[in-house]
């Protein structure tokens, strides 16, 4: 799978509730996401990312994706569980679980695979690892054809190397404010294994920066490393999605 260098996190399609951006957003209607995944099409972009605990997220962009499933590659997750009533979310890292919520997505996304299924973590990375078989698990799911690539959105350094050991993907914090996960990069790159970037702009947070272009920045630091497979942006807002498509080819030099 070869992904775009930048990819659409979905968040903002499906849930309001408990998110960590600066500033408040109302979720787009059918019509305005529809186009933001014309423009992300337009701009190269192939890869959007999706989750349960994304609220409608998943049920929303199966109806939006139909007649285009082949212009896309789906990140979806397992894990997290996100409670549209409650606004809360909980985690269940159990086999049964698991396998319950990949059937539930490919219901929702209305595919018959689902490109990556990363594990949902909870922080707790090497327990999750260790005591549920979580990454075993979706190697089988590879095999049955359900997934095409499985790893973990983890939150540790070894969580991160462990992941990257037994599976084929990682995704990691790494941002202005956050370069701790680091080394996680380095072993991908060093073992030919894929690195998701998640808060690329600090949950648009980076943009608040007194810098003169804070996402220029960001982006540069980011692709400076070419341990880095994709960047997961979150944003709506179809002047910011071209800004941020054009200040990552610019860091990469295209």
């Amino acid at each position: 799978m070869k992904v775009s260098p930048i990819g659409l996190g979905t968040v903002k399609l499906g849930r309001d509730q408990g998110v960590k951006y600066p500033d408040s957003f109302i979720i787009p209607d059918d019509r305005e996401a529809a186009n933001l995944l014309a423009l992300c099409h337009d701009l190269g972009i192939n890869l959007l990312d999706t989750a349960p605990a994304y609220g409608r997220s998943e049920e929303r962009l199966g109806p939006l994706l139909r007649g285009q499933r082949d212009r896309w590659l789906i990140c979806s997750k397992v894990g997290e569980e996100f409670d549209n009533q409650t606004g809360q979310s909980h985690f269940d890292f159990t086999p049964e679980h698991i396998r319950l919520s990949v059937e539930r997505s490919l219901r929702r996304l209305e595919t018959d695979v689902i490109d990556l299924m990363l594990v949902h973590s909870d922080g707790n990375d090497m327990d999750i690892i260790r005591r549920y078989g979580v990454l075993e698990l979706l190697d089988d799911l590879k095999t049955e054809g359900k997934i095409r690539a499985g790893g973990m959105s983890t939150k540790t350094v070894e969580g991160g190397i462990e992941t990257l050991k037994r599976s084929d993907v990682a995704m990691v914090t790494y941002n202005l404010s956050h370069a701790e996960e680091l080394p996680v990069i380095d072993y991908a790159q060093q073992h030919d294994k894929g690195i998701l970037v998640k808060k690329a702009l600090a949950s648009g947070h980076a943009c608040l920066r007194d810098e003169q272009d804070p996402v220029q920045a960001s982006f540069d630091f980011i692709f400076a490393h070419p341990g880095v497979s994709s960047a997961i942006i979150g944003t709506i807002n179809p002047l910011h999605l071209r800004s941020n498509a054009a200040a990552v080819e610019k860091a990469l030099g295209l």
